[in-house]
């Protein structure tokens, strides 16, 4: 209970400090917001109004502090673009985002634990040295590159699945999976090679423990000892690094988007930067985060109830 209570305070912690940056973030750049957005054509007038709006005429310390309880509240503003709730926007965008990252960690999880398996079986043999070769490759091509490649072999050669663009589940979940395929597999691929070579190791390495010489010598089943025993214990690390791939799974899915022009958090923050949209720029690195430190918690209980026995400090 103590180490939950531990992670829960480092989450809330972690948020705080997050909110309090994204904050200080658009206040420390020089010069005047107002300006930069509406350009150098605007009216004294036209300034004073946006800056108004924008909250930039009272004091830092109020502004944060109106700012702060806004957050809590769930308000994050209103768009200078699509003068629209940034909360609005953000939860618009989200079902295309959120299902390129769930569909590239299952497609992680999926491929990469048979195939470190299996590199870790095969150690010194021709199929440990083939998947080292194709997790070389995999972690040496970036994700749009990957994409481009995807996009002409199975959606222009082969046409096999959708080149671009998204069909929303509520319309067919057949073809949102199918729009959203490569993309994911895209993000994947590099995330695949960092779990396998991973896996391979903590498996020959849990392999050459004593528990596993003790197992063999009473005589257990080769299968009962490397899925129940070697695979469990070897699993606890590599949870940890694919909660830490994720942030990587989220922020390569915002570039994947431009790839695939799927209106995802991607072309939604492009053109927020764009634009020079500062409140719905604010609320997406803040809503980035809170996703980033809620999987971080989640992989942090997962942790534990792994191996309960484990101190975690």
């Amino acid at each position: 209970m103590n180490f939950v209570i531990r992670r829960m305070f480092t989450f809330f912690l972690t948020l705080i400090f997050v909110v309090f940056l994204s904050f200080c973030a658009f206040r420390i750049i020089p010069g005047n917001p107002a300006l930069a957005i509406l350009g150098t054509e605007a009216t004294p007038a036209q300034l004073e109004a946006l800056n108004k709006k924008l909250g930039a005429d009272k004091p830092l310390i109020e502004q944060f502090g109106s700012w702060m309880i806004n957050v809590l509240h769930f308000d994050f503003g209103e768009s200078l673009r699509f003068s629209e709730p940034v909360l609005s926007l953000i939860i618009s965008r989200s079902s295309v985002t959120f299902s390129l990252a769930i569909i590239a960690l299952i497609i992680t999880v999926v491929t990469a634990i048979p195939l470190g398996m299996l590199a870790a079986k095969s150690k010194g043999k021709t199929m440990d040295f083939l998947i080292s070769i194709i997790t070389q490759i995999g972690l040496s091509v970036p994700s749009f590159w990957s994409g481009i490649l995807l996009i002409l072999i199975f959606g222009f050669t082969l046409n096999w699945f959708s080149a671009g663009g998204y069909v929303p589940w509520s319309k067919s979940p057949f073809l949102a999976l199918r729009s959203l395929f490569l993309p994911s597999l895209a993000i994947a691929i590099p995330q695949i090679a960092i779990v396998v070579r991973y896996l391979r190791t903590t498996i020959i390495e849990q392999l050459n423990e004593d528990y596993v010489r003790t197992a063999y010598s009473k005589g257990l089943k080769e299968s009962t000892i490397y899925f129940k025993h070697v695979l469990k214990n070897a699993l606890i690390p590599v949870v940890t690094v694919v909660g830490m791939n994720f942030g990587e799974i989220l922020a390569g899915s915002l570039v994947i988007e431009q790839v695939f022009t799927l209106p995802g958090f991607g072309s939604l923050l492009v053109s927020a930067i764009g634009s020079r949209d500062y409140p719905l720029i604010q609320g997406m690195v803040l809503i980035i985060a809170f996703l980033v430190a809620l999987i971080n918690l989640i992989v942090d209980l997962t942790y534990r109830w792994l191996d309960p026995k484990m101190e975690l400090k």
